[in-house]
C-alpha cells in the first residue's frame, strides 16, 4: 500500500468517476432537461439569482447561447425574470418552484437508478460499506481540489 502512485490513484479515480457521472447523466426523467438548460438551472440553484449575462459567463457561453437556454426555460415556466433588488435597471433570472421540482426529479431519478444498481446483487454488504466510505472521500476530495 505505501507505494501507490498518486498520479495512478489519480487517473484512475478520474476515468472511474468520469464514467459513472456519463451514465448517470444519461438517465431520461420526465420533461426531459436539455444538459445547457440542467447546468443554468443547477447553477441558479447554488449561486442564486443572477442576470443572463453573468450565468453566460460563469457557464463559459456566448450571451445569445444562454439567450436561448433562458428562453426555453422561462417558455417552461422553470425560470422567472425580476427586478434585481439592488438596481432597479437589471433584470434577474430565479428558478421557480417548477424549476426546482425538474431539478429534484432529475436527481431522485439518478439516485434511484444508483440504488437499483447498489441492491441488484452485484455488490456485497463489504463493498457496499466500501463505497459509502469511499462516497465519504470522494467528497472530500472534492473540497481538496
Amino acid at each position: 500500500m505505501d507505494d501507490l502512485d498518486p498520479a495512478e490513484v489519480a487517473a484512475v479515480l478520474l476515468a472511474s468517476v468520469s464514467v459513472l457521472v456519463r451514465r448517470i447523466r444519461q438517465v431520461p426523467t420526465p420533461g426531459e432537461l436539455t444538459m445547457p438548460e440542467r447546468a443554468a438551472l443547477s447553477h441558479l440553484d447554488r449561486s442564486g439569482p443572477t442576470t443572463s449575462a453573468a450565468l453566460a459567463r460563469a457557464m463559459q457561453i456566448t450571451a445569445q447561447s444562454m439567450g436561448a437556454t433562458v428562453s426555453a426555460l422561462r417558455g417552461r415556466g422553470l425560470v422567472e425574470r425580476r427586478p434585481d433588488p439592488d438596481d432597479g435597471r437589471r433584470v434577474v433570472l430565479t428558478v421557480t418552484a417548477t424549476g426546482l421540482q425538474a431539478l429534484q426529479n432529475k436527481r431522485d431519478a439518478r439516485t434511484e437508478l444508483i440504488a437499483h444498481a447498489l441492491t441488484s446483487g452485484t455488490f456485497t454488504p463489504t463493498e457496499l460499506e466500501q463505497l459509502a466510505s469511499a462516497a465519504a472521500l470522494l467528497e472530500r476530495l472534492a473540497q481538496n481540489i
